[in-house]
This record gives C-alpha cells, structure tokens and sequence, in this order.
C-alpha cells in the first residue's frame, strides 16, 4: 500500500518494538524534533492508541508535540482507548465498535503537501493486536515503509527478544534496523548486548543515547541503511 490518505512523505518510517514499555514513543520524539531542528517537515501517526485512565500526557501528545501537530491529528479522537491493553481489546471492553486493519489503514491521512518525514508508532510489541484482525507486523508490512525501527531494552533479555522480532521483519522482507533504548555506554551488559547483536547476528544496530539519536535521525534521511532479510 504505497499510498494511504493524502500524499505520501517521501520517507515514511515506521516503530514498532520488541514489546511494551521499550521506549518507541521517547525514541520517536527525539527525532522528530532532530528533524525539525535541520529544517525538515515531519508528520507524526499513531493508528490507535490505549492507556490508563488519567494517563498524561498520551503517545499522541508527546508524539504531536514533537512533530508540532495536534494530539487528535497523530491519532484521531475515536481511536483513543481509555484502557491500557491492546486496543482491540481495549475497544470491546469499552463497549465501542471493532477496530478493522483497513479501517486503520484508511485513516491514516497525511499533509496535502507532502513532508519530508512521516513516522508512524505502533502500539505495544510487534506482534501486540493493533486491530480485531491484524497485529503490528501486519500494519507495519501494508504500509511498505521505507525503513522500520525495532525499538528494543538494551538490558537482560534483549538479545531473544530482538532475534525473535527480527525473524518475524525479516519474513516479511521488510527494510528494519534495531535501536537499544535506555543504553549505557558504561554497563557491560548493554556494550556486550550491542556488540552481540551485531558482531554475531550482523544486525544494524544503533543507541539511544544523544550521540546515537544524532547518527540515526541522519542515516534515515540520507542514503538508506537500513537492509531487507
């Protein structure tokens, strides 16, 4: 699905993560607003989104205030789920109707003018229920981005956690690179996580700490890195 909505960004990349709580959205803003320091238009999406009850602020309102749009502009109002489980689950609890991929997909509409950057941030893991009948994978691989972020912990656990996320992009022969959020060039565990990942697995992978950040918000916008498996 090459074109959804309005114009297509020229670049449009896609965050999904290892599972919840990784840091996709922090990731996600951080960049956005790299971005827009070097002169480019972003646009910021999030399909559907839940959360607990009083949580504030929301993906949306992180996400559009770092790409300078509102809330209700990166995730319409109707897909906001006061319910912090998946949001197809989180739709049926409230008594609301069905979440449907195509219903996602159609609308996720873009600027008349197309934007240097768009971003589009899933929710919860890669294989987390984004719809009654598609997960992230499958909204991820509809949308054939230009590049995917595998948004992942740098401690304990991360190496399984990545390998299993990577067989499932790679399967869909989608261009994907690994960022270690929450890393510490300082513990020994997250160097050797790092090193592992692409010294042994032969991975992408990137960090994000300030210095990191900086490198990828410019790998993404220059000549692609980023590799299909």
């Amino acid at each position: 699905m090459k074109t959804v909505g309005r114009s297509r960004p020229r670049r449009l990349v896609v965050v999904v993560g290892t599972g919840t709580e990784v840091g996709k959205t922090w990731i996600s803003a951080r960049l956005l607003e790299r971005w827009r320091a070097e002169g480019l238009s972003v646009a910021a999406r999030k399909p559907a989104q839940s959360f607990a009850p009083g949580e504030n602020p929301t993906d949306a309102e992180v996400l559009g205030n770092a790409s300078g749009e509102a809330p209700t502009t990166v995730c319409p109002e109707h897909r906001w789920y006061a319910v912090a489980v998946a949001p197809p689950m989180a739709a049926r609890r409230l008594g609301r109707d069905p979440i449907t991929r195509q219903g996602l997909l159609s609308e996720l509409c873009w600027p008349e003018e197309p934007v240097d950057v768009g971003l589009v941030e899933t929710a919860g893991g890669l294989r987390s229920p984004q719809a009654d009948d598609g997960d992230a994978l499958d909204l991820t691989s509809a949308l054939e981005p230009d590049a995917v972020l595998l948004i992942a912990d740098a401690g304990l656990g991360t190496i399984s956690a990545v390998r299993l996320a990577a067989s499932a992009l790679s399967n869909q022969e989608l261009p994907w690179i690994v960022v270690l959020n929450r890393y510490d060039a300082d513990d020994q565990l997250h160097v050797e996580n790092r090193q592992w990942l692409a010294d042994v697995d032969g991975l992408d992978v990137f960090t994000g700490d300030p210095e990191g950040l900086t490198t990828l918000a410019g790998a993404l916008c220059g000549p692609s890195r980023t590799r299909r498996r």
